[in-house]
């Protein structure tokens, strides 16, 4: 937004300029944290629980920021030489902002939203793209409804497209978030048991991520599994549908792509990403380059001749039995299973725990270590070689004394169990 003047961003956003500072040139970047706000930023308030941000407007631009959005309540601050936008809604304001900005880029979107593996997709889709146009996607994990945003008023004037993902936890948040970013691609990953708790039935998943497909516009492109019935409501005569993986129209990877990594679910992944580069024209070739975001499957060899498989950034039925196939598919040594509760199951969270507990055992899992109260239910149908403990720190005490050289080590859990200290331990 560098050459957007005061009047065009107080426009775009739907506020009002109260100042328009002495800054004519648009801002470098928008930031949300007042740590990290400097020269050239345009500063935004959000309201939270504890604190509005809009209380360290005045210490931003005091600091040199480009301005600062803020609430109806700070209209008055000192602007210190900065422009001050005041709307009723800061957050709102970003979210228009960033749609602004969108259109302003004529970028191709890339809209990306699954009960499992659509960080992993995301990675893939912008490594595949990236060969051929110049990409932004969603760092770490800004794919909320403020994350989304930020990354779009990330991307720099020569961004072609745009691959962004979308988080949900409850009924309206996709729709939300496709408000915003306008997509033209969306990509469905899968649909699985997550967020039960919230959401009562897979159907109503299915319904929350199709919302995805509702927000194409006419001419779109929708990529979803093929044989999904429970996405068969939501088809669009006007929308293309490009299905994925066995059966569908994306059946197989081309020769002339090689991937980095041999599983069988990031080789599905990476199915529904090739779709995705196709929808933009993008034909990828040769040794994909892609790096994973962290947490999400790394291996890393540990002093001992221990492998670590750190996946722990979360967990739900569909991508542990994923996992754990994995696992015994690449393991060359013992098979070690460490997995901790997969959490907002719902009423039937023991049965699915118990259910990761025998499939650990079909699997062939060597030894198995579960981590928390939930965890503890997949014990029993596992059967061999088992080891329950309360925390991811008891689990980092255990470890030491059961495994072996050459043992490859799965970390499994939801976010909220915390086992990244477990990989982190093991790791040294």
């Amino acid at each position: 937004m560098r050459g957007w003047s005061p009047e065009q961003v107080a426009d775009a956003a739907g506020a009002r300029l109260v100042e328009p500072g002495e800054r004519r040139d648009g801002p470098r970047r928008v930031v949300i944290d007042s740590r990290q706000a400097g020269p050239g930023d345009l500063f935004v308030g959000l309201p939270g629980e504890r604190v509005d941000g809009g209380r360290f407007a005045a210490d931003v631009l005091g600091a040199g920021a480009w301005g600062a959005l803020v609430g109806e309540a700070w209209a008055g601050i000192d602007d210190e030489g900065g422009a001050v936008l005041v709307a009723a809604d800061p957050l709102l304001a970003l979210q228009r902002l960033a749609t602004a900005w969108r259109r302003a880029l004529g970028a191709q979107v890339i809209g990306i939203t699954g009960s499992t593996g659509k960080t992993s997709t995301k990675d893939l889709v912008a490594a595949m793209v990236g060969q051929g146009r110049r990409v932004v996607a969603t760092p770490l994990n800004l794919n909320t409804e403020i994350g989304l945003p930020l990354t779009v008023l990330g991307a720099p004037e020569d961004t072609e497209v745009l691959v962004l993902e979308m988080a949900m936890r409850g009924a309206g948040q996709i729709a939300e978030l496709a408000e915003i970013a306008e997509p033209d691609v969306g990509v469905i990953v899968n649909v699985g048991p997550v967020h039960l708790e919230l959401l009562g039935s897979i159907e109503a998943i299915a319904a929350t991520k199709a919302e995805l497909l509702a927000g194409l516009p006419p001419g779109g492109t929708a990529i979803v599994p093929a044989g999904e019935p429970l996405l068969e409501p939501f088809r669009r005569e006007e929308v293309t549908w490009v299905t994925f993986g066995e059966g569908g129209d994306v059946a197989e990877l081309p020769e002339a792509l090689v991937l980095p990594f041999t599983s069988l679910h990031m080789r599905r992944n990476a199915l529904a990403a090739l779709a995705a580069a196709r929808a933009v024209g993008v034909e990828p070739t040769g040794t994909l380059e892609v790096t994973l975001s962290e947490l999400r499957g790394q291996r890393v060899e540990v002093p001992g001749g221990i492998v670590v498989v750190n996946d722990c950034y979360n967990a739900n039925p569909m991508s542990m039995r994923a996992a754990l196939d994995d696992l015994a598919a690449t393991a060359l040594g013992r098979r070690v299973a460490v997995l901790g509760d997969m959490l907002e199951l719902g009423p039937d969270e023991r049965r699915f725990h118990e259910e990761i507990g025998a499939h650990a055992a079909a699997a062939g899992i060597d030894l198995l270590v579960t981590v928390g109260p939930l965890a503890q239910a997949m014990g029993e149908p596992f059967g061999g070689e088992v080891h329950a403990v309360a925390t991811a720190a008891d689990a980092v005490a255990a470890l030491p004394a059961l495994l072996r050289e050459g043992d490859t080590v799965l970390v499994k859990g939801s976010r909220g169990v915390g086992l990244e200290v477990v990989a982190q331990g093991l790791s040294g």
